[in-house]
């Protein structure tokens, strides 16, 4: 079952702070603040996810060997083939003990570049983390982040209360997510490179944060909630990448359509592609129908790889 949530931008400028409801044109002004810039925060289009699983902690990460997928092959963590974990959780919130992260680290000395993993809207459950350990295998230092203080859904209900909740407080979510940044700039086997991706819920967000978080080289969304306004879009300083499905019905294709031609319009550089025949969330659960999702999700998977390679290499 599909959930969607109508699509609001937040904005910030100078004394002020306001909703603009897309696609209706409305406009609610719900208070002052002071030391603001420019930002944006969505709300989300999101799908039921699997159920979570208990952290396993450990004193110090296990190294993932590097092995890269071959060309014609997909991720085991999409495949529902992964092998046991061999991340760590982490807090990477200072003063936080309730957010609690996934650190996964490719073998050797690097230094290597570094994504932020951004959950589904059911939290931070064993696929993400799957995800975290074969972006590893890639050779990045990947971090899931836990934008629900530790909390998973296990039902609809569940998941819609948290995105509800977390939406409620889009500069804590940003302020989240420019921790995780500072944590990974912070190692010293990184390149200081950055990356930030998301799947449904956290497509809106890792959008978000290219908007309103600091700097950093990459926002890769998976059939995240989209912003259409050009003016609000120029401030994206890197190239952007989306995948997307024909049969979404929360984020239509004309609608990406527009997204895509609002970067343009703005000269910010995108890698945008609906994939026919398959709907929201294909690309996370290749295995929940893996005759028709396997050839669009090996695709969006070699494109995804060249993106990284060109927005994270030195």
């Amino acid at each position: 079952m599909q959930e969607v949530f109508s699509l609001v931008a937040i904005w910030r400028s100078p004394g002020k702070f306001g909703f603009h409801t897309l696609g209706k044109i409305n406009m609610l002004r719900i208070g002052t603040f002071s030391h603001f810039s420019t930002a944006i925060f969505t709300t989300f289009s999101v799908i039921a996810c699997s159920p979570s699983s208990e952290d396993q902690t450990s004193a110090e990460p296990s190294r993932v060997a590097y092995a890269p997928t071959h060309p014609d092959s997909l991720p085991g963590a999409i495949k529902g083939t992964a092998g046991p974990l061999q991340g760590i959780p982490v807090r990477y919130v200072p003063s936080d003990t309730m957010t609690v992260g996934y650190l996964a680290v490719p073998e050797g000395e690097g230094p290597f570049p570094s994504l932020i993993l951004i959950h589904e809207w059911n939290g931070l459950v064993e696929r993400i983390r799957q995800m975290a350990d074969a972006f590893a295998a890639e050779g990045y230092v990947a971090l899931a982040v836990d934008l629900y203080g530790g909390r998973t859904g296990s039902s609809p209900e569940e998941n819609r209360a948290l995105t509800q909740e977390a939406r409620s407080d889009p500069e804590a979510m940003i302020a989240n997510l420019d921790e995780a940044q500072r944590f990974l700039r912070s190692r010293s086997d990184v390149t200081g490179r950055v990356a930030a991706m998301g799947w449904c819920f956290g497509g809106g967000v890792a959008l978000s944060f290219a908007l309103g978080g600091e700097n950093h080289e990459g926002t890769a969304i998976f059939y995240g909630s989209l912003v259409e306004d050009p003016e609000i879009l120029s401030s994206i300083t890197h190239e952007v990448y989306g995948t997307f499905a024909e049969n979404d019905r929360g984020i239509p294709a004309d609608q990406v359509n527009r997204f895509a031609e609002a970067l343009r319009s703005v000269g910010v550089e995108n890698d945008i592609h609906i994939y026919d025949d398959v709907n929201h969330g294909f690309w996370l659960r290749v295995d929940q129908d893996s005759e028709t999702r396997e050839g669009p999700a090996l695709d969006a998977w070699q494109r995804l790889k060249a993106y990284l390679d060109r927005v994270l290499s030195d």
